[in-house]
């Protein structure tokens, strides 16, 4: 459970952050100014995913701006950026317009790369472990990907378009990571699209018992915030184009979650168990993270027994 500062100190000047008042994004663009306090950090937002109470504290400058639809060029003009994490996206998977979905993650996405690539600005951005699809075991990059989703298929794009880019020239870095399922600080104001261990701690610390589909042994990689922002800064300095995947390495049950919840808040409330009304519900997620750790040298700090119970205590202030 060790914190790592291993990101590397020359990078202190100028970044930019897209979808810096979402969940991770803010949890990345203040990390960025804790680590590097002396840097010039532009963040960039819609507030359709994210909210300004998560950038208290924020030093550096707001852009209130849809990327998709933002030109570049003439906003970010005499900008010399060091790199861009672009954690921007519509990421509610029950928003099931194909042509808004595909047009704001894709197309804003696009005008990034056109803009960062004729100086080479190192750019790192969010796809997502669903790009895998309805799959079981444990999932490794090199696998076929099979987007059950229109969100899921625009994460399988962006990587396209990656690749793309950096065909055209291999001395630009472009990294992906492939996020699992993140959970922790910062997440509150999704909602009912918060992670199920929001979700879970929710029912729990009102009295109620926690709710999961029947039997609750369905698994899956829950990869705490603070592991996903170490890596994300680690990704910067890949030594080439890449996906990644971000997770814990570790698959936990729904079970394992309620249990873990309940011993640290003291309680003691019986799971609800209900029929799964899905025929496409992943049974078991699990990142293999061999590649991050030989090409990165990331190791997952936080396994799910130690990552819950700090998240939360984190959130009844323990």
């Amino acid at each position: 459970m060790t914190e790592s500062n291993s990101y590397p100190s020359s990078l202190v000047r100028n970044l930019l952050v897209t979808g810096a008042a979402g969940f991770i994004g803010s949890n990345l663009t203040l990390e960025l100014q804790r680590r590097h306090p002396e840097a010039r950090i532009i963040a960039v937002d819609d507030f359709r995913s994210g909210d300004f109470r998560n950038l208290r504290g924020f030093r550096g400058d707001f852009v209130a701006a849809d990327i998709s639809r933002l030109d570049w060029g003439a906003r970010f003009r005499g900008h010399a950026f060091d790199a861009i994490f672009h954690e921007a996206s519509i990421t509610d998977t029950t928003e099931h317009n194909q042509w808004l979905q595909c047009h704001d993650n894709i197309e804003g996405f696009r005008r990034l790369l056109e803009f960062a690539a004729p100086h080479r600005i190192p750019v790192v951005y969010a796809t997502s472990a669903a790009t895998y699809g309805v799959v079981s075991g444990i999932q490794v990059e090199d696998q076929p990907l099979a987007p059950a989703n229109v969100y899921a298929f625009t994460k399988v794009q962006l990587e396209n378009l990656a690749r793309d880019f950096s065909r055209r020239d291999f001395a630009w870095r472009i990294v992906g990571l492939r996020y699992f399922n993140v959970y922790g600080p910062g997440e509150s104001h999704k909602g009912s699209a918060a992670s199920m261990i929001y979700q879970l701690y929710r029912q729990i610390s009102a009295g109620k018992a926690p709710r999961v589909f029947r039997g609750g042994e369905h698994r899956r990689d829950f990869v705490y915030i603070k592991d996903v922002i170490e890596l994300t800064l680690r990704a910067v300095e890949a030594p080439g184009s890449d996906v990644f995947n971000c997770g814990s390495g570790r698959s936990f049950s729904f079970n394992e979650v309620i249990e873990q919840i309940n011993r640290t808040l003291s309680a003691h409330l019986p799971t609800d168990y209900f029929d799964n009304p899905y025929s496409f519900y992943q049974p078991h997620t699990e990142a293999n993270m061999t590649k991050a750790k030989s090409i990165l040298g990331f190791q997952p700090s936080w396994a799910p027994e130690a990552g819950i119970p700090d998240y939360v205590r984190s959130l009844v202030g323990l």
